[in-house]
């Protein structure tokens, strides 16, 4: 859709009449959120839930599509079956906005619903009524996140969600859209401002020579002419002899990538590596050559872009403590060591404005327009109110129109067999953030969830003569663990489910480091595994 963002504002999620969650765990991940979508409901609409696990939201969802790992793309085209078999696609929309319908109506039409019970789990009736209440309700909006994403076919969820959005023409309008979750307070603003191997700041192409010549006249300095390596790639490159060195900024791979025994040989494998963080943690502990002491949010200027595209003040509300200095000061300091003819930049608002006089997204959004309220991009000139959501109908819209993608399923990467005979798939949980670096020094938290511990179905830990609170090993191919069993009906016979938090018990040593052909994302929530006693 040629945005790399939700399309929607988060307000407008209590005007939805029909929400559709699908690998989104929502009241946990993005607890405040997941109001609104309470609200919502409360409100009379329709909330249907598609995850593995069962969640807090299926408590109040009309349906629960508990479909397999893996096969969202069964689920996704099938609901399009659904449609296109009862005449629910908006013929208007898809003439006037978009191209390349007909290679999606030729492969979606293969995708009964009954064929999809088989494949998913999903009773097809429960497919044909989502597929027809999402199509024949104005105001439908989609929301998903990792659940989506972190798969080794993630791309072609994206695009079966986005073929789903355009068919049905929910799109440029309140209270409607494709919403992405970000999972954590300023991813959006980190890729925006061109955290990202293929982009400059504001998604612009880096192998496009007018955008490449704008920056370079600006920074004083030629840009390469091809994208840089992607993190799945610089994780291989620790092995192969590409990357000698790594600067890592409040980052913890060892930890937070798959296949964890394998990227903790990789980093002693590095010439030097450097870490800059707010705590120490394991990561930097065993590898780092050099740390630098850095900033936290509360001990910063700046601006935070969040989930609704809203670029919000940051003004720090504590001093640094001891030797820490701010990100970016460190940063400056680095590139004037490295002999870097970079500017001063005395302040944030400073790198803001350089920012903004580049991309035109937020060319119109400067620091006294958000003393306030923050601002929605694209703000493409002084003077324009935000954008509340995206791809709005012309005249409105920007020029281009909505691409189909064909998309065919994918079996998944690893499966499991007589050796492996679970499914694991990982998470967060709402006591925890992330790696936990920060939320295991809270006392209040870790009496909650201190230990590690996984979810499995009674059926499989009577099997296994598990209960209740037993340690367990956990094996696969890479690696094992132990944890706590948590007996659950959350998961499905056949199906384990453990948080990526715990230090002490990674469960990356027990995921898969192959990931999505196109973009590189790691297959985190389908790994062969077996449990054992411990």
């Amino acid at each position: 859709m040629g945005r790399g963002a939700s399309s929607n504002s988060i307000p407008e999620i209590e005007k939805a009449r029909f929400v559709f969650v699908i690998g989104s765990n929502t009241t946990e991940a993005h607890p405040v959120l997941a109001l609104r979508i309470k609200k919502a409901v409360r409100d009379g609409g329709t909330l249907v839930v598609a995850d593995p696990r069962k969640i807090w939201l299926t408590k109040l969802a009309k349906r629960h599509l508990q479909l397999r790992p893996g096969t969202d793309v069964w689920l996704l085209n099938a609901m399009m079956n659904t449609i296109l078999s009862e005449g629910l696609q908006n013929e208007e929309y898809i003439r006037d906005y978009t191209d390349d319908f007909d290679a999606v109506r030729e492969v979606v039409m293969r995708y009964s619903p009954e064929e999809a019970e088989k494949m998913t789990g999903v009773p097809a009736e429960d497919i044909r009524a989502t597929a027809r209440e999402y199509a024949t309700e104005r105001h439908a909006a989609i929301f998903y996140t990792l659940g989506i994403t972190e798969h080794a076919c993630g791309v072609d969820n994206i695009w079966s969600l986005s073929n789903l959005v355009l068919m049905t023409g929910h799109l440029g309008y309140e209270a409607t859209g494709l919403n992405a979750l970000r999972g954590q307070n300023n991813v959006q603003g980190l890729n925006d401002s061109g955290a990202n191997p293929m982009y400059l700041p504001g998604y612009q192409p880096v192998d496009d020579p007018e955008i490449r010549a704008r920056f370079e006249e600006r920074w004083g300095a030629q840009i390469p002419t091809t994208t840089g390596y992607r993190l799945d790639q610089m994780m291989s490159g620790l092995h192969d002899g590409r990357m000698k060195a790594l600067y890592l900024i409040g980052e913890n791979p060892a930890q937070t990538e798959p296949n964890a025994h394998h990227v903790e040989e990789g980093l002693a494998k590095l010439d030097f590596l450097i870490s800059q963080d707010i705590f120490m943690n394991d990561m930097s502990a065993k590898h780092a050559d050099v740390i630098f002491p850095a900033s936290s949010f509360a001990e910063k200027e700046g601006t935070f872009t969040n989930t609704e595209r809203r670029v919000s003040r940051v003004r720090e509300a504590a001093p640094l403590p001891g030797d820490a200095r701010g990100d970016r000061e460190i940063v400056l300091s680095m590139a004037k060591a490295l002999g870097c003819d970079w500017p001063d930049y005395p302040n944030a608002e400073s790198v803001w404005n350089e920012l903004a006089d580049l991309a035109p997204n937020w060319y119109g959004l400067r620091y006294d327009r958000i003393e306030e309220n923050g601002l929605q991009w694209p703000v493409p000139e002084l003077g324009h109110p935000g954008t509340q959501y995206l791809h709005a109908p012309a005249p409105a819209r920007p020029p281009g129109r909505g691409k189909f993608f064909p998309v065919e399923y994918q079996r998944p990467i690893e499966e499991p067999d007589s050796e492996y005979p679970l499914v694991l798939s990982t998470g967060r949980t709402l006591y925890h953030y992330n790696s936990a670096t920060m939320t295991m020094r809270e006392s209040g938290i870790t009496e909650k969830q201190e230990e590690p511990f996984f979810e499995i179905h009674a059926d499989d830990a009577t099997a296994l003569g598990l209960a209740e609170g037993d340690w367990a090993r956990l094996v696969s191919r890479r690696g094992e663990l132990q944890a706590k069993a948590q007996i659950s009906d959350r998961v499905f016979p056949g199906l384990v489910w453990m948080a990526l938090h715990f230090a002490e018990q990674k469960v990356n040593w027990l995921t898969h480091d192959v990931g999505d052909p196109l973009i590189g994302t790691p297959e985190f929530k389908i790994s062969a595994v077996r449990v054992e006693a411990a």
